[in-house]
């Protein structure tokens, strides 16, 4: 009969295994659970590669090594600038909030596996009284959509918005009648063919007269 002792030596062992078999998927979920900084390696440092290559403005080159190395370095400023962040170029502890709270309800992407997920790159926004037009392009076909409202966070399933439904590789949405002299928060998606979405962070414009 086991007694105690050995019963808890081989739970625990066992219990350990299992930790470093579940690691990579932890590192992958759509939280981040550590600082990081220059030097640093791992399965998270690459879902972090990965979440910052969505937009090529903030990390051009897009790749995801799993180092974070100086162009990781620059990629995380960059997000730190847009996100209006001190940016030093180390995920710290206001960084490390912002990324999940955007991974969890923000900018991010679904990917099922299948076909290439629809990049998306810098959009062009055009003012005309209180008529907004929103237009960008992605690497691959997509259908683009634009939520928008004058208070954020907003809900994404219920918030208004503008949608593009041709399936090519540029999106142009018209948001018309809006209210006058008003700052809006937006938020780009693309969808493509195979249903992988991509969203942005949050952005602002205001209308005129």
């Amino acid at each position: 009969m086991i007694n105690k002792q050995v019963f808890r030596r081989i739970y625990f062992v066992g219990a350990m295994a299992l930790v470093v078999a579940l690691a990579p998927l932890l590192a992958d979920a759509a939280t981040f659970n550590r600082e990081l900084e220059l030097g640093m390696r791992g399965a998270d440092v690459s879902a972090l590669q990965t979440f910052l290559a969505k937009d090529v403005s903030i990390y051009p080159q897009g790749i995801v090594s799993g180092y974070f190395g100086l162009l990781t370095k620059t990629a995380v400023m960059n997000f730190q600038e847009r996100n209006g962040i001190m940016a030093v170029g180390r995920v710290g502890p206001v960084t490390l909030g912002t990324l999940n709270s955007l991974m969890v309800g923000g900018g991010g992407f679904t990917y099922n596996g299948t076909g290439m997920d629809p990049t998306m790159f810098p959009e062009t926004v055009s003012v005309n009284g209180t008529n907004v037009g929103i237009a960008w392009s992605t690497r691959g076909p997509a259908v683009g959509r634009v939520m928008y409202g004058t208070s954020y966070p907003f809900l994404y399933a219920s918030a208004p918005s503008g949608a593009d439904t041709t399936l090519d590789n540029s999106t142009s949405i018209a948001l018309a009648n809006l209210a006058p002299n008003t700052t809006y928060y937006y938020v780009r998606e693309s969808v493509d063919t195979f249903g992988n979405t991509i969203w942005t962070t949050k952005k602002t414009f205001t209308t005129g007269q």
